[in-house]
């Protein structure tokens, strides 16, 4: 009974409270979006709570974006699965994490319940869930994109405001707008919900991609050469708390994320070795990285803009 919960009730428990908690937070970027506005303009927005308690009918308008989200993370996850069945891991099913964040959950993850036998099941496991997830989460940015309107005139400023736009999405503005050019400008846009999912998304699939510890990119890393993966494990938290200062304040958190013992990565055997093919797909899951990763998440974000040593950055409304 204790197998059977954790297998499939428990993965069912999670992703039903987080079907909630991210049809909340939709429901609260959905409403600012029809009045022409960015999706957090006031503190009420960070925690929909009380305001859906007095609008309680406006709750399932938050379901695009949390379809869209919970999508994303769960192709993400089942990339992962998949890879691991394909080698005949054991492994659970994605488990769909709720918090009290921006968007409402604090991604997926599966456990994997078998000692991976060597570096091309490693490879496999590392970088599918990345690249899956990166192309749902194209298919939300490319449709956000075509559903998102110009922001209104008398629009507030944002609370929190987006950063620099990761190539992806510029790539994908930038096509959009020759086939359609009445999508809107990046510095007049009142985002639609799904392109925030479809935003989230690409964000999640970077930090993912991080080259370091057990993250996705730390065992595409590890399976190309645990040498190099020794040094980027070691350099990279100074340089996120370096980050951190400088530009956004995250990076604090996932630098002392890599230093905690448990992220340092398990010896997985050599042979057989790593074949071209497999070569190229840790290539292509790097590109992604690069595609899909940008150092300013947020802006007026990093430790020095809280303690007022720097000046504001420019918006992305």
């Amino acid at each position: 009974m204790r197998s059977r919960f954790r297998r499939y009730y428990l993965p069912l428990m999670l992703l039903s409270v987080s079907a909630v908690t991210t049809t909340a937070n939709g429901a609260r970027f959905m409403q600012n979006f029809l009045e022409g506005m960015a999706p957090v303009v006031r503190d009420s927005d960070l925690w929909p709570w009380p305001w859906l308690a007095g609008h309680p009918d406006m709750f399932w308008t938050g379901w695009s974006f949390s379809t869209a989200l919970l999508g994303i993370l769960l192709i993400h996850e089942f990339g992962h699965y998949f890879a691991c069945r394909w080698h005949g891991l054991r492994a659970t099913l994605p488990w769909v994490l709720p918090a009290p964040t921006l968007s409402g959950t604090a991604g997926a993850v599966i456990k994997i319940g078998t000692r991976i036998p060597h570096r091309r099941a490693l490879m496999d496991v590392g970088v599918y869930g990345p690249l899956v997830g990166s192309l749902a989460s194209v298919v939300a940015v490319a449709a956000g994109f075509v559903l998102s309107v110009p922001a209104a005139a008398d629009a507030p400023p944002a609370l929190i405001r987006f950063g620099a736009e990761p190539l992806t999405i510029r790539l994908i503005h930038a096509l959009l707008v020759r086939w359609d050019p009445s999508i809107p400008r990046f510095d007049n846009i009142a985002p639609h919900p799904v392109l925030v999912a479809g935003w989230i998304g690409l964000f999640i699939t970077s930090l993912n991609l991080i080259p370091g510890g057990q993250l996705d990119g730390g065992h595409v890393l590890y399976a190309i050469s645990p040498k190099l993966h020794r040094v980027m494990t070691n350099v990279l938290p100074f340089a996120m708390f370096l980050a951190g200062a400088v530009l956004w304040m995250g990076w604090i958190l996932w630098g002392a994320f890599l230093l905690v013992p448990a992220m340092r990565h398990p010896s997985v055997p050599e042979e057989p070795r790593l074949n071209k093919g497999r070569m190229a797909l840790g290539l292509i899951g790097f590109a992604v990285l690069v595609l899909t990763f940008t150092p300013t998440p947020f802006y007026d974000s990093s430790l020095m803009y809280f303690f007022h040593l720097e000046p504001s950055g420019l918006a992305f409304r």
